[in-house]
């Protein structure tokens, strides 16, 4: 059913999110609001899942190409917090990502763990957000290789780079929180 909602919502022109439970949340994949020519159809659409948390990984010269200069603003307006990672294409995080990720990790986690839902997105919803995604699905407690395999499972042929892989292997993989729910009546 997921499979055939993705194919409709991409014969539609929609942006497609690629959903994966972690840590007790959602972590979503998505392709950048815009990058394919209809930014506030896209950011409706996004908004609709209601994210607690945005992570952006595109440079601020994506963000004008895809017509989505405000996409900061415009996500936090609708109550939800966004973090802007510019991570060029084809380039590994910076030194200055790298002394901020710690922090945003945690307030991810702390989200997730919540069971709120994150999103990712980057130009194309696959290279750099399935880069970011895998880190953070590792530091939740998942095995790195079962963290893989469910990754390429719903971002179908894509492939990480090695040294995106590299990037995201390099996790401190946190224990699994262990929660007790309440009981009802």
């Amino acid at each position: 059913m997921v499979e055939e909602d993705q194919a409709s919502a991409d014969a539609s022109g929609s942006v497609v999110l690629h959903v994966l439970p972690t840590g007790g949340g959602i972590l979503a994949l998505s392709p950048l609001p815009g990058a394919r020519g209809d930014y506030r159809g896209d950011l409706d659409h996004l908004s609709s899942f209601r994210p607690a948390f945005v992570i952006s990984l595109v440079s601020h010269v994506e963000l004008l190409e895809a017509g989505a200069k405000s996409l900061g603003q415009d996500i936090q307006d609708k109550g939800t917090r966004w973090v802007h990672l510019p991570i060029k294409r084809g380039e590994a995080p910076n030194a200055n990502i790298e002394e901020d990720w710690p922090r945003i990790s945690t307030q991810v986690r702390k989200a997730l763990l919540g069971g709120g839902r994150v999103m990712i997105n980057s130009r194309d919803g696959r290279g750099r957000a399935g880069m970011v995604a895998l880190r953070l699905m590792i530091e939740a407690g998942e095995a790195p290789d079962e963290a893989e395999e469910r990754l390429a499972s719903v971002q179908g042929a894509a492939r990480l780079e090695p040294w995106q892989r590299n990037w995201s292997l390099r996790a401190e993989r946190e224990p699994v929180p262990f929660v007790r729910h309440a009981k009802s009546g």
